[in-house]
């Protein structure tokens, strides 16, 4: 997590494409995937998403609406999200590891 990242209260757990797991515990590591790994880079709550992140990393948005719009867009790039179990304090999942739940 970086100082200008804005934790969620709840991480999610996504089934990537690949059938792996991956947890997101905050608003930057979503937008990083979204920019930087998500499959399809288009579509309308793909778009929404990548706005609502921007927006809440900015703190122009609660940090609730972006992770809505990050379901959203999983929901439509085909990769179910649900409510991971929370990290423990200081945390944050590893990138490109599967989560442990």
């Amino acid at each position: 997590m970086t100082i200008r990242d804005v934790p969620w209260t709840h991480p999610l757990k996504v089934t990537l494409r690949s059938g792996l797991d991956r947890t997101f515990s905050s608003v930057y590591e979503a937008l990083d995937f979204l920019e930087n790994e998500w499959p399809l880079k288009r579509g309308e709550r793909y778009d929404r998403a990548v706005s609502s992140c921007r927006r809440a990393l900015s703190r122009m948005t609660p940090a609730a609406v972006a992770r809505e719009a990050f379901i959203a867009a999983c929901l439509e790039a085909d990769m179910p999200a649900i409510m991971a179990a929370p990290l423990p304090y200081g945390r944050s999942a590893q990138r490109g590891t599967p989560a442990a739940v």
